[in-house]
């Protein structure tokens, strides 16, 4: 059996590599780096089949550097270890620098992106990342400070016409064919700018057929079954969607919100994952403003759990529904953030009062440890007022009630009939 056709074709050079010509073509950071004959350690990000493996191991080849690999998904501590260790040993041997590219390096969590750092800034390896996500979210500051950062876009219509082209004319095994696109719309559609699954989607048609060959958008359409673009939950749109919709609920529009779960469970998203953004958007979104939401969403990720699909959706959009069509209040997002920045600023060490603190020995009765405290249940309506934010912090107000809806207005009254002015 022969290679995929994404292998046979896999670029050896920068001048057979396509697209990304802000990095590659003339002038651009990565013939620099081939002429000089340096490479420092570096990420790319990008989404996913636009040539970030392809790029490094071209690097790797006109460098002639020892080239290793490992993926973050099968990858742990131990094998970057035994590379280091082996990047080490071959130090003796070679004056050049050993590559270490790790695949979906935002998969490694920090103890193992920790494990990176001595060889990387020792010189004992030049580490290559690829990522489809963020770095600057998913990769700790004291590596991603140590690394070049180049971002690679989709591919466009006429790079992807053009990778079409060169398989049908240099693939020895196409060339056998007389194979004629005679409509190229599905084929960069179903593509969405990722270059490998381009030529996936030709292997399959190509093999779906025997003899002569004319390739049309109804016969792509049949071959795939079913239209692979409409989500793709390993590639850039799963982000594009749950994003759309999380800001659907949010902004209480629950026909939108249904209409991108449903993108979501067609395209074959996991059940538990939008259960689990359900549950941040009950805390985050609506909060105070209606707490049964929170209720209603935890009810849901576990009913997801004991279920499972496809009786699962009906829960999910129950949820949604109800999620998108509650008041919203971000209050208690707000308040834990203004609290939370507060304190990590906080140059103070701030003394708990006295009269909260338990006195546990005789020591601490002596010196004060709970004298003064005011049991709340001993005064009517369960209330008395005392100080309970250190005495630097006295009328420092964090959560401030949302009094646009009902149940936060009600907060915020019944606050201000016990504290009076002291928070305002």
């Amino acid at each position: 059996m022969s290679a995929p056709l994404a292998e046979r074709l896999r670029p050896q050079t920068l001048e057979d590599y396509i697209g990304q010509q802000h990095l590659v073509g003339e002038g651009g950071v990565f013939r620099r780096f081939i002429e000089a004959g340096n490479v420092p350690s570096f990420i790319l990000w990008g989404p996913p089949g636009v040539g970030k493996t392809t790029l490094a191991k071209i690097v790797a080849n006109a460098l002639e550097r020892p080239f290793y690999t490992l993926s973050a998904v099968t990858s742990g501590v131990k094998e970057v270890r035994e590379v280091i260790e082996s990047a080490k040993n071959q130090k003796f041997f070679s004056a050049k620098t050993p590559l270490l590219f790790i695949d979906e390096i935002h998969r490694f969590n920090k103890s193992q992106q920790d494990s990176l750092l001595g060889a990387v800034e020792q010189g004992v390896i030049t580490l290559i990342g690829a990522t489809t996500e963020n770095p600057s979210f998913e990769v700790i500051s004291p590596l991603l400070s140590r690394c070049q950062v180049y971002t690679l876009k989709p591919m466009q219509e006429e790079d992807l016409q053009h990778l079409l082209d060169r398989a049908l004319t240099t693939d020895e095994e196409l060339k056998k064919r007389n194979i004629k696109v005679e409509e190229s719309a599905a084929l960069f559609r179903f593509a969405g700018g990722d270059a490998r699954k381009l030529l996936n989607i030709l292997d399959i048609i190509t093999s779906s057929r025997e003899g002569d060959l004319a390739i049309t958008d109804d016969l792509v359409t049949e071959v795939l079954q079913q239209n692979i673009a409409l989500y793709d939950k390993n590639g850039e749109q799963h982000y594009d969607v749950i994003s759309a919709f999380i800001k659907s609920v949010r902004g209480s529009d629950p026909n939108a919100a249904i209409y991108y779960l449903a993108r979501m469970l067609a395209g074959g998203e996991e059940p538990r994952f939008i259960a689990r953004r359900l549950v941040i958007l009950a805390s985050e979104d609506i909060g105070l403003a209606n707490p049964n939401a929170l209720l209603l969403a935890n009810a849901c990720f576990d009913t997801v759990h004991k279920i499972g699909m496809p009786e699962a959706r009906i829960t999910l959009a129950e949820t949604t529904i109800y999620l998108a069509t509650s008041p919203k209040s971000n209050s208690a997002y707000m308040a834990i953030n203004e609290a939370l920045a507060f304190v990590n600023k906080d140059t103070n060490l701030r003394p708990v009062p006295l009269h909260l603190r338990n006195a546990v020995t005789d020591l601490m009765a002596e010196q004060g440890y709970g004298a003064d405290y005011k049991y709340a249940h001993d005064y009517e309506g369960n209330f008395v007022e005392q100080e309970f934010l250190p005495e630097s912090l006295k009328g420092t107000q964090f959560y401030h009630p949302n009094t646009g809806n009902q149940t936060e207005q009600r907060i915020a009254e019944r606050m201000q009939q016990l504290w009076k002015d002291k928070y305002k």
